[in-house]
């Protein structure tokens, strides 16, 4: 489920006076999956609030790197299984007892399909059309008055076997996770209505009636299906993946011309006399669900960017392969033509300007590109002016996606090596490579190969020095891009396109280990120039 399929909402309060509580709450929207896990340490236990915070990164971490070959139930049972077997043998062996013991609710949305776990007496429920019910199953006593005493929780045993649910989901549906500290306060009505008003709202009524002063830890986690993940329809069309095509095959009244790159999937195509380019799954799709569900993003992908940035790209009704339609841009990839002089500061200039509203198109809709390279990037005319086009779909993902190395090394900012996240500073990154590269034909930190970890401790060659008609401003913007300091880099592409757009303003930019003289060399020698000049009336006076 996509972020702009959902939106989540978290509150917690502690109880009466206190700072914090022995609940934990987290939620997050990944790219293919969304899980939301609420714990309630058990108050009684002396280490309860720890087992809630532990318990719920743990599960939060290990959902997010699972196995992609486990089915989620595996999955969901083994991480629930593992943690509490963690925190039984702790307890037993710092405290010869169980102290690190809490409740667990925990859901996992992927697709349009919800599963779920819980173990103790925090609670799950949905809301959909009017409809409330409780998805969870209380592990409690059933006696009159022995309603809050535990049958099951993390920590309390050896081995545990979670309640574990799953269901269909339909836009529009609600799911709240809570404690028990919000479901003794609020009747089943109040805790319907309110899950529309969302987290905040549920737990401040609940204090409300106790003068803000609860009597127990209370928190709250809504999920709201805004609509099911489009992807979702493209994925579980049934089409054909064939293992090779041929030139003058016809694929859905399209005559394949010629493969416009090695590996033969994307080809040149006509149909009734206009060219176009079609890109078929890789055959590799058909076994295995990861590379179909790369490639059904990319699809998605293409078909919602409608920008003058892209090629124009379609999804034929009435396909009977698995494939998608881009308009055919009749230019040279960028790197090809850099290979033979390097591109000009005006086009450079220009190039900037189109990576950077692209990059702001893109991160409107919470997307970053993920690849940006002169590979990708087309060289192409219109009405007789030079204009640039971007032409891969495949790597356009979510902003603050964890893809890790997913990318070209030589254009990854250095946080991307210790598996930092896409964000535009790091986009900013590779577009500041991409300009250097372009304007010198050399990387500033030299090419880097898959699976090496670089290293940059030194400086990159001002581009001037491999350049001499690159103008200082643009130097100082392109190594300002480069920096391997995040801190020091631009932060947002606004700022980057500000400057490329008023030169003027355009401070020096200088190395981090430049002598004082190079960081100040113009106030050097107008000082130099003032004090020779006295020196040399003072000489005159002396000698007359």
């Amino acid at each position: 489920m996509s972020k702009q399929n959902i939106e989540t909402s978290v509150f917690s309060l502690a109880k009466g006076t206190q700072l914090t509580g022995d609940d934990y709450a987290e939620v997050k929207v990944l790219e293919n999956i969304t899980v939301a896990v609420v714990c309630d340490g058990v108050g009684s236990a002396a280490a309860g609030a720890e087992a809630a915070k532990r318990t719920a990164q743990f599960l939060m971490q290990s959902l997010k790197n699972r196995p992609r070959s486990w089915s989620m139930e595996k999955s969901i049972k083994h991480f629930i299984d593992k943690i509490n077997h963690v925190l039984y043998m702790e307890s037993m062996e710092q405290y010869e007892r169980q102290e690190l013991v809490t409740t667990l609710t925990l859901v996992v949305i992927e697709g349009d399909r919800l599963y779920g776990a819980n173990v103790g007496d925090s609670r799950i429920y949905l809301e959909r059309n009017g409809q409330f019910a409780q998805l969870s199953s209380d592990h409690s006593m059933d006696e009159e008055g022995m309603e809050n005493v535990l049958t099951s929780a993390i920590g309390l045993e050896e081995h545990v076997e979670p309640y574990y649910f799953e269901n269909n989901l339909q836009p529009k549906d609600r799911i709240l996770l809570c404690s028990d500290g919000l479901y003794n306060e609020l009747d089943q009505e109040e805790i319907a209505k309110g899950m529309q008003m969302g987290a905040s709202y549920l737990v401040k009524k609940a204090s409300k009636k106790h003068d803000d002063d609860l009597p127990d830890d209370t928190t709250a986690v809504v999920i709201e299906i805004k609509e099911l993940d489009p992807r979702l329809k493209l994925k579980q069309t049934e089409l054909t993946i064939q293992e090779r095509y041929k030139k003058d095959e016809i694929i859905d009244g399209y005559r394949l011309v010629k493969p416009l790159i090695q590996n033969e999937r994307t080809w040149l195509c006509e149909q009734k006399g206009v060219q176009y380019v079609i890109k078929f799954a890789p055959y590799e799709a058909a076994d295995d669900e990861v590379i179909l569900d790369y490639f059904v993003k990319e699809v998605w992908m293409a078909q919602r960017l409608k920008a003058g940035f892209f090629p124009k790209a379609v999804v034929p009704r009435k396909r009977t392969h698995r494939y998608y339609i881009m308009s055919y841009v009749e230019g040279t990839p960028l790197k090809e033509f850099i290979a033979k002089k390097p591109l000009s500061v005006d086009l450079s200039i220009e190039l900037a300007r189109f990576l950077l509203k692209m990059s702001q198109y893109l991160i409107k809709q919470n997307l970053v590109h993920g690849d940006i390279k002169p590979e990708n990037i087309i060289v192409t005319k219109r009405k007789e002016k030079t204009v640039f086009k971007m032409v891969d779909f495949g790597s356009i993902t979510e902003a603050y996606s964890d893809v890790t190395r997913a990318g070209t090394p030589s254009y990854l900012a250095p946080e991307r090596f210790s598996q930092a996240p896409i964000t535009e500073q790091t986009e900013i990154y590779a577009i500041g490579v991409t300009l250097y590269e372009a304007l010198t034909q050399k990387f500033p930190f030299g090419e880097i190969e898959p699976f090496q970890t670089p290293s940059f401790d030194k400086d990159p060659k001002h581009p001037t020095k491999l350049n001499p008609k690159i103008p200082d401003w643009l130097e100082s913007v392109i190594l300002r891009a480069v920096e391997t300091d995040a801190d020091k880099r631009y932060h947002n592409y606004s700022e980057m396109l500000f400057e490329i757009d008023n030169p003027e303003k355009v401070k020096p930019y200088f190395d981090r280990n430049a002598s004082f003289i190079e960081r100040h060399e113009k106030m050097v020698y107008k000082v130099g120039f003032i004090t020779m000049f006295i020196l040399n009336i003072v000489q005159l006076l002396f000698w007359h």
